[in-house]
């Protein structure tokens, strides 16, 4: 296992062992994702915002000049699971268009400002993405 690997294990035990609360993160969620070449589940720790009734992920990569994979893998398969507190959810994942995606990214910015300074890090559109109870 890689060190990035190891360190989102960590957190991810510590997310199930505290009913979703890890003492280093804010809001954090469990996002599970097929992955878009092995079809293998793949979690992956992230931050995210409450909207109404949809959760909005960012898929910083903290600035990264590409996106992280868990978002190629929404791309190819947009039903995910959801772990969030104490509630498992299957969600349908939606990558937010123009102008939407500008707002909400100021939004979150404003809330959380690591995500500003990881925009000036990089070149490339950094995606949002909403996530909605599956039906």
């Amino acid at each position: 296992m890689n060190e990035w690997n190891t360190r989102n294990q960590k957190v991810i035990d510590e997310f199930r062992a505290t009913g979703g609360k890890v003492s280093w993160f804010g809001s954090l969620l469990l996002l599970h994702t097929k992955g878009a070449k092995s079809g293998q589940e793949r979690i992956n720790p992230v931050v995210y915002m409450q909207d109404g009734e949809r959760w909005l992920v960012v898929a910083s990569k903290g600035g990264a000049p590409t996106n992280p994979d868990w978002f190629y893998n929404i791309q190819a398969n947009p039903l995910v699971t959801v772990e969030v507190g104490a509630e498992t959810l299957k969600a349908q994942a939606h990558v937010l268009e123009e102008p939407e995606r500008t707002q909400v990214y100021e939004k979150i910015a404003t809330a959380m400002p690591s995500f500003a300074e990881y925009r000036s890090k990089t070149n490339r559109v950094i995606p949002v993405v909403a996530l909605t109870r599956a039906k």
